[in-house]
């Protein structure tokens, strides 16, 4: 076993390397970056590790939870406690909803006894994606990819309460041809924060728009992120300053890390 220190844990303990995994995928990647999901089980398999996905899975809760709802969050959150029977891992490629389930997830709970056993019991089988590569699975694979710069940018959340920006980090330079190239201030937040920017979307254009700043200061060809969140609101401003500026090409093309490290190191090289 190994264990890492960061956030909002001390110390964690790491099992060896499982059999089989649960994949818990999140609304983002289920609606919007299906691709990123899939590459996630192509890793995972790659490994020797089944992967097991409940089809009856929706929304961590985080979104109620963080807007001031607890009730509409427990309701949301309630939905998922029974769906990961067997004693195995659950990963899942974003650090804001690994972070809801694994920290949060007792904290709805605390009222009632049954239920919190159950999300206590839980919480402890959730694993972000890039922090299960590095410390369960030790994920090393040959860079396949032509030299390239990339930044990377890790949501508040994954950042704070998983140290999703260690792993991350280490994954991308284990990769040997690739330049991670470190942006200014990257702590700071892209601006999207869920509902925050829907509530507040003047405020959260400012600051997105400081992130694709400080990102395309880097000279990176790409952001990558393991959180899609991050990601859409990252190169969805992006894009809307190249339309304003008149340019064709997009200047930030962003990737999701699961599918960034499939395409570095699938058999055969990049896919296109």
């Amino acid at each position: 076993m190994s264990h890492s220190t960061h956030g909002m844990q001390d110390v964690r303990i790491y099992p060896p390397k499982p059999s089989d995994v649960y994949l818990f995928a999140t609304c983002l990647i289920d609606q919007f970056a299906p691709e990123a999901g899939l590459d996630t089980v192509r890793l995972l398999e790659r490994e020797g590790i089944a992967v097991h996905f409940p089809q009856e899975q929706t929304c961590c809760g985080q979104p109620a939870y963080t807007s001031g709802y607890p009730e509409q969050a427990r309701a949301v959150a309630r939905q998922q406690l029974d769906l990961f029977p067997q004693n195995w891992p659950v990963v899942v490629p974003s650090g804001s909803c690994a972070a809801m389930m694994r920290h949060h997830y007792p904290k709805l709970f605390a009222d009632d006894p049954v239920l919190l056993a159950k999300a206590s019991a839980l919480s402890e089988r959730i694993f972000e994606l890039t922090e299960f590569l590095v410390h369960v699975v030790g994920f090393k694979h040959d860079d396949q990819g032509a030299p390239c710069n990339i930044a990377l940018h890790t949501s508040c959340h994954a950042r704070r309460e998983m140290g999703a920006h260690e792993t991350s980090s280490a994954l991308l330079h284990g990769l040997e041809h690739v330049n991670l190239k470190q942006q200014a201030r990257s702590e700071e937040c892209c601006g999207f924060g869920g509902t925050f920017s829907i509530r507040y979307p003047d405020i959260s254009a400012a600051i997105v728009s400081d992130k694709v700043e400080s990102l395309c200061a880097t000279g990176a060809e790409r952001v990558i992120s393991a959180d899609c969140g991050c990601l859409f609101n990252i190169t969805g401003r992006a894009a809307k300053l190249d339309e304003i500026a008149g340019r064709s090409e997009p200047t930030l093309p962003g990737e999701h890390i699961a599918s960034f490290l499939w395409r570095r190191t699938a058999a055969g090289g990049e896919k296109s």
